[in-house]
């Protein structure tokens, strides 16, 4: 029987496979949508419907997967297996930076690269990483959501700290790119841009086996160009200068060797390369290296790791850093830090993050110089951040703590859109003041500054979607206990928060000093009773504040907050007299011995006047006055 088309006639002839073209054109009529406004389009959202795949838990957690659906190809998940990988190879250019210095002699190429905003690029980079401190993060990284899954809650880079490390814009326009370069585009890129001729930029681009050009091939050809060189030749300096610079930083992919030539189209004009978001596209970039460094079979971590090794330090003070005493504010904060490799092996770097308290941790580490690193207001921008095809999603709302307010439960993280829909992705980074959180979604401030405080339910959910622990408890260093009896659970840590909540009060007290009013040292005493008590964990309104860490100066008694009932309500006590109203001190209750010691009979003394009758036998007082004989 003949077969039948899809219009319902016969044919005798065999179905013919569509051609390459004629799928294309398909996709091309699919993919025609009308243009819609940029504040009216939402991202899509992981809504659970009734239709929704229900994913099983994994060993260690998460309990729920509604939200690390990906978790099953996770590093963290093979760890827990028994399956484990060597430290991650790190792509690092500081050392590459210093062969191509601009001294005075190619100051007209330093005075472009200085308008371009990237000049501190040039000195803020670090020449060693520490390849265990860095894969261990790496693995606590959570594609679904672009954070750090730490055992306490999320963390992750954002805006804020892309601007004080770096000292680059975060603001303007996006860097986007239509398609991928093909190799005769790039060859053609490199000729009239870089004043090549056909043939070495041929020879480059096959050598490369991309499209791409060799760092080495940059600095041999452009490095020798002074100021007395000629116009065009000073220009075409500059944009392999910039090119350099931004694959050496910005940009490093994993080649180590080379540079993608697209973003020589972005210094065409030489004067608008100072519009660019530099920051968010250096920060879109590493999330996708450390998206792809989660995957087991991953040997090597590219993007700029000096933004990731001066973000650990700057957040993880007491742990990992080691500060240098000659900083100054006014230079990018990736300076403040020496970088070291640490001793410590990957495992050993892992436990010691397992074991990683809420108190160790630097919420705001610009808090106290945001007259030299000013807070951008774009870090609150809720939404995808672009760099050529490389589109990821932006989430301030799940690290509240990190701009000082208190976290709550964050909703579902958005699916990021479709790079081939860059002009949509264009007008809303752009309209970012219109997509900021807001005020309700920011919620409530923290009590003290840099104390990490959450909602009391914000525990609880994140122990059933996350995975806290990522080495099994049976597989740590020198333990022999069984792994399903070593699992983390929620109690523990409420214990944990518990402790460090009631230390919080008893520390201000402790450095406030004498000289304080008796009501701040009765409502810290008996706001630690409730909270070991577990009596304040059922109010709604009682966050989790937790002690400051290092990190912050402490502050003066006449700057430090006052604990004033006004301040803190806490109930009256019940069996607690109120203070005498009169100067005079209160009298001295001094307990009867206990009944089955009898007290020793006093010696009668026949010069002794006799003792009042009306005198009290179970309690004695003791008064400063003499009596009149």
């Amino acid at each position: 029987m003949p077969p039948r088309t899809r219009g319902g006639y016969t044919s005798s002839a065999p179905r013919r496979r569509p051609t390459g073209s004629e799928r294309r054109r398909r996709v091309q009529l699919r993919e025609v949508e009308p243009a819609a406004d940029p504040d009216s389009v939402e991202h899509p959202q992981h809504d659970r419907d009734e239709h929704e795949e229900v994913f099983e838990g994994a060993p260690g957690g998460p309990i729920d997967r509604c939200i690390l659906r990906s978790f099953d190809k996770h590093i963290a998940a093979k760890i827990w297996l028994g399956e484990d990988r060597a430290p991650l190879k790190l792509v690092n250019h500081g050392a590459k930076l210093q062969l191509w210095e601009l001294d005075m002699e190619r100051s007209r190429i330093y005075e472009t690269v200085h308008r371009s905003g990237l000049a501190s690029l040039t000195s803020c980079s670090h020449r060693v990483a520490s390849r265990p401190m860095l894969s261990a993060f790496c693995e606590r990284w959570q594609p679904e959501t672009t954070t750090f899954h730490m055992p306490f809650g999320e963390m992750t880079i954002t805006l804020d700290d892309v601007a004080s490390i770096l000292h680059i814009p975060v603001t303007g326009s996006m860097i986007s790119f239509s398609q991928p370069l093909h190799v005769d585009d790039a060859n053609a890129l490199l000729v009239e841009l870089l004043g090549t001729t056909d043939v070495e930029a041929s020879r480059e681009t096959e050598q490369c086996r991309s499209p791409s050009v060799r760092l080495l091939w940059l600095r041999d050809h452009f490095s020798t160009i002074t100021d007395a060189s000629f116009d065009d030749d000073v220009v075409f300096a500059t944009r392999a200068f910039l090119l350099h610079l931004v694959g050496c930083t910005l940009f490093a992919d994993k080649s180590a060797t080379s540079v993608a030539v697209v973003y020589l189209e972005l210094f065409r004009d030489l004067s608008m390369v100072g519009s660019y978001a530099w920051g968010a596209a250096c920060l879109a970039y590493m999330y996708r290296q450390l998206t792809t460094a989660t995957r087991f079979e991953v040997r090597q971590l590219g993007g700029y790791v000096t933004l990731l090794q001066a973000w650990i330090y700057e957040h993880f003070p007491e742990m990992f850093s080691s500060p240098d005493m000659s900083y100054t504010e006014s230079r990018p904060r990736a300076l403040r830090w020496r970088p070291h490799v640490i001793a410590d092996s990957l495992q050993s770097v892992r436990e010691r993050l397992d074991r990683l308290q809420i108190s160790e941790v630097c919420w705001e580490p610009y808090e106290d110089y945001r007259a030299e690193h000013p807070f951008p207001d774009i870090a609150w921008y809720s939404g995808c951040i672009k760099c050529g095809q490389v589109v990821e999603p932006y989430h301030p709302e799940r690290v509240l703590r990190q701009f000082g307010y208190i976290q709550t439960i964050p909703p579902r993280p958005f699916t990021p859109p479709r790079p081939d829909r860059s002009s949509l992705l264009v007008q809303y980074w752009e309209r970012w003041t219109n997509h900021l959180l807001t005020d309700q979604s920011r919620g409530r401030r923290c009590l003290y500054s840099g104390s990490g405080e959450t909602v009391p339910e914000y525990m609880a959910w994140y122990d059933r979607i996350s995975h806290r622990i990522v080495q099994p408890p049976h597989l740590r260093s020198g333990s022999t206990t069984d792994a399903r009896s070593s699992l983390p659970s929620h109690a523990a840590a409420t214990s944990d928060t518990r402790i460090a909540r009631a230390l919080t009060s008893l520390r201000h007290v402790i450095s406030g000093g004498r000289d304080q009013s008796a009501d701040y040292f009765w409502g810290a005493l008996n706001e630690g009773h409730d909270i070991l008590s577990g009596s304040a964990e059922t109010s709604a309104s009682h966050s989790t504040p937790l002690p400051a860490p290092a990190c912050h100066s402490t502050p003066s008694p006449a700057t430090r907050p006052f604990f004033s009932p006004l301040t803190f309500v806490y109930p009256p006590p019940a069996s607690v007299d109120p203070p005498p109203a009169s100067d005079d001190p209160p009298p001295l209750i001094v307990p009867p011995p206990p009944a089955s010691v009898a007290p020793p009979a006093p010696t009668a003394d026949p010069s002794a006047p006799a003792p009042d009758s009306t005198a009290s036998t179970t309690v004695y007082v003791r008064s400063k006055r003499k009596k009149k004989t």
